[in-house]
């Protein structure tokens, strides 16, 4: 009988276990991730019965009141996230990642060099733990979905290796939520039939699953209840889907200051999309509720698309329609997700003119490269901030409340959609105030503030707020005075603002100034960013 040679490893309340490894006073004590809804919890917490997407100022509170709530830190979890897969790929070539925080191993060519899984399990979380100082759970098993019910079981901080003439024997007395596709409605549907635990789905015929949940979800429920799982490792795999979404607390939120958080998203990941070499067709709107049940909303293009103003004006159609929901339940959380994925070889549509729209990405990409993500941002987000946006998990399947239906709204008269909608002219804002339509694009640079000769770190302060848009400029401007200056690029319908602040260096010709450097934009006359003096 073939042995065990697949491991499913995965960290350990990950997000609440990084502020712990970073900051020791949190050692052993309550941590909540998450300052309006709970992103992670650390075991002392959920031991008092929090759990994630619960509020952390309201029922999480109450449940635990000793608990630590810390805002999250979305850079550290992404340092730790590929800390921790460069173990994993030290110890076999042969990764498939899951998540943030998790991934299959395939160690089956290394029982003779190295020794059997069991063994390379107990290695892998040793280096884990000296490497990135994180706890990570691992089980081993012959198949994929046995590895991973044998971590869940094996959590926290655990081993757990499942010898092959006892694999039933494990997984039949589990219960039924145990089983990949297993949610609260196939839960529910089968506790009517008296089914509580994975033995007795495998002693159901295959017939009678299938009659009950749907001739896919039967014939999948009934194998794996049996334990017959033959897919195998994959490496390389691209992702199926990229998407963000951001946690909203439960105070309630206009149509507008929701448009332009969905704006921001929509930023996000749409820059994720071009970096990967990516374009996607369809649009995937994710809400959840103040009852915590969530929806999502989803519209296909006729063409597959990498630029960010259609993505952006699909997902506020989408919005549109489910705002009368949003108003009747309450909002906590709102998302973004990008699928139907394809490589990036789109067919050009005639004429065969230079693509304005995508020379403004390129352009706007190249400055978030360089400079960070929060140099170039919308105008409208100056009030509400970027905010924190999660990344969503790729690629895997989560049973939900879920809705795809045809909807109506304010679709880009140049994609045209597929069914039941009708395209709409869109309307922007031209004169675009400070913190004007969500549609705009604004540019907030602080420039370097100095402490001594020689030091330099970046002001802390909020930017100065711009007045409404006066003259355009274009081309390389002049040193500006100390006030901040309006421009707008020629081909985005946006305001861009430039805040300076002088610094405080040594007097000299150069002291204090700040430039305007010009990035050339094929199509198109220029693209500003801002740019201190040296």
């Amino acid at each position: 009988m073939r042995a065990p040679t697949i491991l499913h490893a995965d960290l350990d309340a990950f997000y609440a276990s990084v502020e712990q490894r970073d900051d020791p006073s949190l050692r052993g004590k309550p941590v909540i991730v998450g300052m309006g809804v709970v992103l992670a919890a650390s075991y002392e917490a959920k031991a008092c019965g929090v759990r994630t997407a619960m509020g952390a100022t309201t029922r999480a509170r109450h449940l635990c009141p000793r608990a630590r709530v810390v805002a999250p830190r979305m850079s550290a979890y992404s340092a730790a996230s590929k800390a921790v897969f460069e173990v994993f790929k030290q110890t076999t070539p042969l990764v498939e990642g899951l998540s943030i925080d998790e991934a299959f191993l395939d160690v089956g060519g290394l029982r003779k060099l190295v020794g059997p899984a069991a063994e390379i399990a107990s290695t892998l979380r040793r280096e884990v733990a000296t490497q990135v100082g994180l706890p990570i759970t691992v089980g081993v098993a012959r198949t994929k979905f046995l590895a991973k019910v044998a971590s869940g079981v094996a959590k926290p901080d655990g081993l757990l290796v499942v010898p092959p003439d006892g694999e039933l024997g494990f997984l039949h007395p589990l219960p039924i939520e145990r089983l990949w596709g297993v949610g609260p409605t196939t839960a529910e549907k089968l506790r009517k039939r008296r089914v509580h635990t994975v033995g007795q789905v495998a002693g159901l015929p295959e017939t009678e699953l299938v009659a009950l949940l749907g001739k896919a979800a039967g014939r999948h429920l009934h194998a794996l209840a049996h334990n017959r799982d033959p897919r195998p490792i994959e490496t390389g795999r691209r992702r199926r889907s990229v998407g963000a979404q951001r946690a909203l607390g439960r105070h309630p939120r206009s149509a507008d200051e929701l448009a332009s958080i969905l704006a921001g998203l929509v930023d996000r990941v749409s820059r994720r999309l071009r970096t990967g070499g990516r374009a996607c067709r369809t649009v995937v709107l994710r809400l959840r509720f103040d009852d915590f049940t969530r929806v999502t909303r989803s519209h296909t293009l006729a063409q597959p698309t990498t630029l960010t103003e259609p993505l952006c004006a699909t997902a506020h159609g989408l919005l549109a329609t489910a705002m009368p929901m949003i108003r009747e339940h309450g909002i906590t959380m709102i998302g973004v997700s990008l699928a139907n994925l394809d490589d990036d070889s789109l067919q050009l549509p005639l004429p065969f003119d230079a693509d304005a729209e995508a020379a403004l990405d390129g352009a706007l990409d190249d400055v978030r490269s360089r400079f960070g993500h929060g140099a170039v941002t919308r105008a409208a987000l100056l009030r509400h901030g970027d905010g924190i946006a999660v990344p969503l998990a790729a690629g895997l399947m989560v049973e939900s409340n879920t809705c795809s239906t045809p909807t109506s709204g304010p679709f880009p008269p140049d994609v045209p959609p597929r069914t039941g909608i009708t395209p709409s002219t869109r309307t922007r804002d031209r004169t675009n105030p400070a913190g004007g339509a969500p549609g705009s694009v604004g540019i907030a640079h602080r420039a370097p503030t100095t402490s001594g000769p020689g030091s330099r770190r970046c002001s802390a302060d909020p930017p100065t707020t711009c007045p409404p848009p006066g003259a355009q400029s274009r081309g390389l401007l002049p040193p500006s005075d100390h006030g901040p200056r309006h421009v707008r690029h020629p081909r985005a319908a946006a305001a861009v603002q430039l805040t300076h602040r002088p610094r405080a260096r040594p007097p000299g010709p150069r002291a204090g100034i700040c430039y305007l450097r010009q990035i050339a934009v094929p199509g198109t006359s220029s693209a500003l960013v801002g740019h201190s003096g040296a």
